[in-house]
């Protein structure tokens, strides 16, 4: 399968300029320099910054020029490190994944479409220069099925006005169900061969979201081990009523080990293949409540399968977002688990 070259092992700094408060006082200290040398010291070859649109762009689509200067500094600092970023627009005018946010309208309003261009050819213009040290992810999420059609055709005229400006900055894409692996064969072919096809992985989710404040229905004293007996998650799914997770009845193994990823990556590695496309998952992690040692038997399975089938990863995430490796509840594990990402 074709190479992600540059952007293998990743780590996300979500929560630093997306799914914040926006004060200044965060934006400036959340995320700094040292996080930077921190993650390429741990082995990291590039960064995946989540980025709202708010910090760049008003309601109406105008420039907040204040907000592209913290790309410009965290440029900078992947230079000096000698890694790597995506800049990934986790929220856009009219569309946030987090439906409780009740951010709507984008796939319905061209309006909004043209805000979305706007903002994305500001980014070509400005960075699509550096295209040996960044990478474009177009939206972080999209949600309903019902909205494919209108993003491969969104998506497609995204692509089209950032080629005018750059044309070797990769451009990273997913599909619906919120980055779904099984929601990539609905994407339009790539449109030239700087595309990467991305998915994300909180699989099995029973675990990776154990206790979740935000899942429906969620009990906030539950608690999986990992590696568990698959009989017994698939109890507790039916126990709780998560009809909507992952059913592991056709799963002919008692335990989960990394050939459960392999298996859940096996098609869309043949689709990309089929496509000439690199894969990339651009974020998988364990929640925060987790059992510290569960959660580092998570990392080695699924890196397993990264390993096996080549393919791009950032983990979700550095610090703080429910999931932070860099926060005090890793720390008897990270020495280790920084090999697994």
């Amino acid at each position: 399968m074709k190479k992600f070259e540059g952007f293998e092992k990743g780590i996300n700094f979500g929560g630093w300029l997306s799914q914040c408060n926006y004060s200044d006082e965060h934006l400036e200290n959340f995320i700094v320099e040292a996080d930077f040398k921190k993650v390429s010291e741990w082995g990291a070859d590039h960064v995946r910054i989540p980025v709202d649109y708010n910090i760049f762009q008003t309601e109406d689509g105008e420039f907040i020029e204040k907000g592209f200067l913290y790309v410009d500094k965290a440029f900078e600092w992947c230079k000096k490190y000698k890694i790597r970023m995506i800049l990934d627009l986790h929220k856009t005018i009219g569309f946030f994944f987090n439906k409780a946010d009740n951010v709507t309208g984008f796939f319905e309003n061209e309006v909004f479409h043209g805000y979305f261009y706007k903002l994305w050819e500001e980014f070509a213009k400005r960075y699509g220069k550096y295209s040996d040290t960044v990478a474009f992810e177009l939206l972080n999420e999209v949600t309903e099925p019902s909205y494919s059609e209108v993003w491969n055709k969104v998506s497609r005229n995204a692509i089209e006005i950032i080629r005018k400006h750059t044309k070797d900055t990769k451009i990273v894409i997913g599909g619906y169900w919120n980055n779904s692996i099984d929601a990539l064969k609905d994407l339009e072919m790539p449109y030239d061969e700087n595309v990467v096809y991305t998915f994300h992985c909180y699989d099995p989710f029973i675990f990776t979201h154990q206790s979740a404040y935000w899942v429906e229905n969620m009990p906030s004293d539950f608690r999986i081990d990992y590696p568990g007996d698959i009989s017994v998650y698939q109890k507790k799914i039916y126990e709780l009523g998560f009809d909507y997770m992952q059913n592991y009845d056709h799963i002919k193994t008692e335990t989960f080990t990394s050939k459960y990823f392999e298996d859940k990556f096996m098609n869309a590695v043949k689709l990309c293949e089929e496509r000439d496309v690199a894969l990339y998952c651009g974020e998988y992690g364990v929640i925060n409540l987790a059992d510290s040692k569960s959660t580092l038997e998570w990392y080695k399975d699924i890196n397993k399968a990264f390993v096996k089938y080549g393919i791009s990863r950032a983990c979700w995430s550095y610090r703080g977002v429910d999931y932070g490796l860099d926060d005090v509840h890793m720390s008897d594990v990270i020495d280790e688990l920084k090999n697994y990402i």
